[in-house]
């Protein structure tokens, strides 16, 4: 018996968990309520390991790329224009979904007042938002998950990495890449707490709002497949046609690849099987040595939907209105934020967490999700 719960992957003991924490909210509402401190525990651990994974992908993510643009020229130009205006659009798909079918509404979350306030005393003019993306402290900003202002940082530190030539270059970008590799394995192991905190967050969560809460979960993973197929049908397939992509040879050909990185929860698991496909149907090898590394990093399509619908759907689960503008600089946010962590398994945790946290807006709705 011990050795089938050793084969169990982390996605079934996360299955078992929230099975078990519907259980234990639903029988017993009040005792539930007890173990919000394990779930707050979980979003606590992740929270402290948002500044140092993004700071160090994202700069890595430039400054490790600098030369490459350099040599290969227009190709970069085009793929990195493709990569944002296809993430864009998968923003924006996600954005509209998540607004026309209104998963989070009618969840009630339990989440105190000064969530709500702390949000609105967030929300400026432009002029202010833009004033408030440059840090004062570098360190202020990590202590407080300002994830707007981590950004802008990493990428100014990125660029003048960049124009540093030489052993302190290379010196730099080692360092940061050990302790990116460092990040990816902290993250995996709060992961492993992950079902006893998510277990706990469904059975608090259950336990003051009701099974009610599951139909609306429901409804935002079909809002999420709604949106998703949306996407392919009205953006890949066009650029597919357009490109002249031989679909059956395509979809052959990234069959063992899809299946991997479904597994695994992560796109580095399936890159280098993704790379000798590509070149097996006749894309030149030159051009897959860029074009899917920097992918894989810049253009995670459906990261970004998902995360442009589960950030919107914390904010209807807690009751906050957020205006179309307010949605925009999130979904900005969103759109750099989600890069270079596709190494990361279930990386969205921590891009929606950090997101979140930097817009006022409940971490609780995360743990729920998950």
């Amino acid at each position: 018996m011990f050795n089938i719960f050793r084969k169990l992957s982390l996605t079934h003991w996360i299955l078992i968990s929230m099975v078990l924490g519907t259980l234990i909210g639903y029988c017993f509402p009040e005792t539930a309520q007890n173990l919000k401190p394990m779930s707050s525990i979980f979003l606590r651990m992740i929270k402290s390991l948002i500044a140092p994974l993004l700071f160090a992908t994202l700069v890595i993510g430039i400054a490790g790329h600098g030369d490459d643009l350099k040599q290969i020229g227009r190709i970069a130009l085009k793929s990195i224009i493709y990569f944002e205006v296809v993430t864009t659009l998968a923003l924006v798909i996600g954005l509209a979904a998540v607004n026309l079918f209104q998963p989070g509404a009618g969840v009630l979350l339990d989440v105190p007042a000064k969530e709500g306030a702390e949000f609105a005393s967030k929300q400026s003019t432009l002029g202010g938002v833009l004033e408030h993306i440059v840090p004062t402290s570098v360190i202020d900003a990590m202590a407080k998950n300002e994830v707007l202002q981590i950004v802008f940082w990493a990428i100014l530190f990125a660029i003048g990495l960049t124009q540093v030539k030489g052993e302190h270059r290379k010196t730099l970008i080692q360092g940061l890449e050990a302790l990116a590799e460092v990040m990816f394995k902290f993250t995996g192991l709060v992961m492993t707490y992950a079902p006893i905190g998510i277990g706990a967050a469904i059975a608090v969560t259950v336990g003051h709002s009701g099974l009610g809460i599951l139909l609306n979960l429901g409804k935002l993973i079909l809002t999420l497949y709604i949106a998703l197929v949306f996407f392919m049908l009205v953006v890949l397939l066009p650029v597919a046609f357009f490109a002249r992509v031989p679909l059956r040879k395509f979809a052959r050909a990234v069959k063992e690849p899809a299946l991997i990185a479904f597994s695994t929860t992560s796109s580095e698991a399936a890159l280098p099987k993704a790379m000798l496909a590509m070149q097996s149907i006749g894309v030149p090898s030159k051009i897959v040595a860029f074009v899917m590394p920097t992918g894989y990093s810049f253009n995670l399509d459906g990261t970004t939907l998902y995360l442009a619908v589960a950030s919107v759907f914390a904010a209807q689960a807690a009751g906050i209105e957020m205006s179309w503008q307010q949605q925009l600089v999130m979904m900005l946010t969103l759109m750099v934020t989600s890069k270079g962590v596709a190494a990361v398994p279930r990386a969205s945790l921590v891009i929606l967490s950090g997101t979140l946290a930097s817009f006022g807006l409940p971490l609780e709705a995360v743990a729920v999700i998950l």
